[in-house]
């Protein structure tokens, strides 16, 4: 038998202080996978100990390279990359592992993986990501649940233009496109900020990436590239979650290591809501009212538009407000899986296909939940610090895969939690 962690949350209690946001882990995953291609160190700074994080540093030694971590530095040295497969059973442990795919044919020119895990949310089919790295020469074999991908020398630069601004493709693109003879041109690539930290990263490394604007990333490939220092940007997905925690419990919080530019779509909706918020360089305020106000519409749409990752946080803030807040999800079909567990806590939520509509109530009460997902599981925590009672959350290896010791970060601004 082995003992599985919930966190245990007295709920009621006003959030007051200051926090630091760790580095992004969507913006980590692939800065890891890019490492890859590099002859010699690299250091990424500010990289978050989480288990995605610990899952992408475990394919890093299978492939072959020496990995460090002293503190939030992790040191990367693949110049002894010497292997091209990565195991079903590490591949399984997240659903970004798929980034790595790119950055491995580039690398050697043969790969050989199984279809990715991570969070259930719906189809997130990699259809585009095959179908961009076919474009470039890479041959694709479909067998058994694994991928054997063979490029004929080089891979080649080419224009790849995405039916939907797929993050996940982008990266892969990106990592097959700096080492590829020629250039390829991406339109309609993805705008997330982790996307222009990728493109940075690289750049530090020797690689000619242009970002033209509105969606077009061109690449012009080259021979080889070198190890560069790195320093991650702050999560965005991690400083929204602590700013619905500061909101529900009437509290206020001030963030460091913030990019308030990346927060352009959110912090609009914290407005609405009746929450004050100042920003000023790496720095965000927020101070709640007495009583949340309803969002009249939350549509989640690929950047610059509200991202995904927020709507379970922000939604479970709403299940407070004064009235009826509508949630539109148009990303993935299957993200709404924190609503059952909402509604054990009180909430009055009803969902129908892509759209939730929340009425707000008067309080919620504790009770033990099931985390569905990593961003489900920050919803459940968000709620259960302004329910009344005990609330019980369970499923905590989704939340460590996206946050930092949250139960560490919210003591320290005044919530009572423990993980047991």
């Amino acid at each position: 038998m082995f003992a599985v962690s919930k966190l245990v949350i007295e709920g009621g209690r006003k959030l007051q202080g200051e926090l630091f946001v760790h580095g992004a882990k969507n913006s980590a995953l692939p800065l890891l996978a890019a490492t890859l291609l590099c002859n010699g160190e690299s250091e990424l700074h500010n990289c978050p100990g989480l288990s995605d994080v610990e899952a992408s540093v475990r394919i890093l030694r299978h492939l072959g390279c020496r990995v460090n971590r002293q503190e939030d530095v992790l040191c990367v040295d693949a110049s002894s990359v010497d292997r091209c497969d990565i195991p079903d059973q590490l591949m399984r442990e997240m659903r970004s592992s798929i980034v790595f795919l790119g950055a491995i044919a580039a690398r050697i020119g043969h790969a050989k993986i199984s279809f990715p895990g991570g969070c259930e949310l719906g189809p997130r089919p990699i259809d585009l990501h095959l179908k961009a790295l076919r474009q470039m020469g890479l041959h694709i074999h479909e067998h058994h649940g694994y991928l054997d991908c063979k490029a004929d020398g080089k891979l080649k630069g080419a224009p790849v233009a995405l039916s939907f601004p797929s993050v996940g493709a982008t990266e892969n693109i990106l990592l097959a496109a700096v080492l590829a003879e020629g250039t390829t041109t991406i339109t309609n690539a993805a705008r997330e900020p982790e996307i222009s930290d990728l493109v940075d990263f690289l750049n530090k490394c020797g690689a000619r990436i242009v970002e033209t604007g509105e969606g077009t990333i061109v690449i012009s490939g080259v021979e080889s590239l070198h190890g560069a220092v790195h320093t991650v940007i702050p999560d965005r997905i991690a400083a929204t979650t602590y700013m619905t925690a500061a909101s529900v419990t009437g509290g206020n919080l001030l963030l460091h290591s913030v990019e308030p530019a990346h927060l352009g779509q959110v912090v609009p909706m914290f407005e609405e809501a009746g929450c004050m918020v100042r920003c000023r360089e790496n720095e965000l305020l927020i101070q709640a009212p007495q009583r949340l106000r309803p969002i009249k519409i939350v549509r989640t749409m690929p950047y610059p538009g509200f991202p995904t990752d927020a709507q379970a946080p922000v939604m479970a803030m709403t299940t407070l407000a004064s009235g009826t807040s509508v949630f539109v999800e148009n990303i993935f079909e299957s993200r709404y899986k924190h609503v059952g567990e909402l509604l054990r806590l009180g909430a009055n939520i009803k969902v129908e296909g892509r759209v939730a509509v929340v009425e707000g109530v008067d309080h919620l009460s504790g009770a033990e939940v099931e985390a569905p997902d990593l961003r489900g599981a920050a919803a459940l925590v968000t709620a259960g610090l302004a329910a009344e009672g005990i609330t019980q959350v369970n499923g905590l290896h989704h939340l460590d895969r996206g946050y930092e010791r949250l139960e560490k970060s919210l003591t320290a601004v005044g919530a009572a939690i423990k993980r047991i």
